[in-house]
């Protein structure tokens, strides 16, 4: 199993830690990940961090396909792994409703159908086996209809990209899942239990496999949680920081009636705590949202507490990258000491 670590500039200002990532990156962690929501971009971070390493992988984990074409994407994905010298993994995500159509201002439609085009036009600029030319229920290259001039015509990427550069995807619902295994090379998986892989993802990305064919299988995917670690003699103290993300996600990352992030939290075998996260932060209690997220799954998903406490969960991590359920476990932490702690237990 590998490590990465996240390089998560969120906030009022753009702020990452280089010094841990370089220290992560001398430690051997495989990968630094940026991301994006709805203030801060993934592509100009993963730049940043891409020239200021020399070894570590940089992936974005993840762009938001609606806000951008998939065109701009595939340029802005080769031109990041020509100037990291191949280091560059391209992750998308269609993120959700209230983030597609409030902030970028485009229709939700169909993300799995969105998914699935939006990878092959990539895949097809990269291979540059001819000029793009795609029309599927989504896109359409070159683009017809009212407001066009009918001059458009199929181009061919003028850069000779590299066509393997790997693509992952963020899912976490049945559907997402299927649609990773069928089209991506990895998939993003939140709030990960590394004892329940078999049991909540498994079954649904060995679906995706089967109708993907081309022999694919874990061997040949990779699944990237992340995964919180703080070390401290605390550990009620450790988890509320964890609990605080943990509920907003569960609680507000959609609507009452839509929310993935809750039904996952179902799924992993908390459906009453899910229900009174949701209803406590929909009401605007985050304080008590936050005590509602139940301490049994937060160890289950992170890792926090003293460091033999942490060592002692490993053990499930480390069986889990053994049976190819985890293939990169990507790490949110601001210590120095936590890396070091993790590269000597699984590096």
């Amino acid at each position: 199993m590998r490590l990465g670590i996240g390089a998560v500039g969120f906030g009022p200002k753009v702020k990452i830690n280089m010094d841990l990532i370089l220290r992560a990156e001398e430690l051997g962690f495989d990968s630094a990940w940026t991301a994006e929501a709805y203030g801060n971009d993934a592509v100009t971070t993963a730049t940043w961090v891409a020239a200021k390493t020399t070894k570590i992988k940089i992936g974005t984990s993840i762009m938001q396909m609606p806000a951008r074409q998939p065109a701009m994407t595939a340029m802005t994905a080769m031109s990041l792994d020509h100037l990291s010298g191949g280091r560059f993994i391209l992750g998308l995500g269609p993120s959700g409703p209230q983030v597609v159509e409030g902030w970028y201002g485009v229709p939700y439609g169909k993300p799995m159908q969105r998914t699935r085009e939006y990878i092959e036009i990539i895949r097809q600029i990269w291979a540059r086996e001819k000029p793009l030319e795609f029309h599927g229920e989504i896109y359409d290259i070159p683009t017809s209809g009212p407001g066009t001039t009918g001059l458009g015509k199929p181009l061919k990427s003028i850069l000779h990209g590299n066509p393997d550069i790997p693509i992952y995807t963020a899912s976490i619902s049945p559907n997402g899942l299927r649609c990773a295994a069928e089209v991506a090379d990895g998939v993003f998986p939140m709030m990960l239990d590394p004892e329940k892989v078999d049991s909540v993802y498994l079954p649904h990305l060995e679906e995706g496999f089967k109708k993907a064919g081309r022999n694919k299988s874990l061997e040949n995917f990779a699944i990237v949680p992340g995964a919180t670690c703080i070390i401290a003699d605390d550990v009620e103290k450790a988890r509320m920081p964890v609990k605080g993300h943990m509920s907003l996600y569960i609680g507000g990352m959609g609507a009452r009636n839509k929310n993935f992030y809750n039904d996952l939290t179902k799924r992993l075998g908390y459906e009453e705590a899910a229900e009174k996260i949701q209803n406590l932060f929909l009401d605007g209690k985050k304080a008590e949202a936050a005590m509602a997220v139940p301490d049994e799954l937060v160890d289950a998903c992170h890792l926090v507490g003293p460091a033999d406490r942490i060592r002692d969960r490993l053990q499930a991590w480390k069986e889990a990258g053994n049976k190819n359920w985890v293939h990169t476990v990507n790490i949110g932490t601001s210590q120095v000491e936590a890396l070091e702690l993790l590269a000597e237990e699984l590096l």
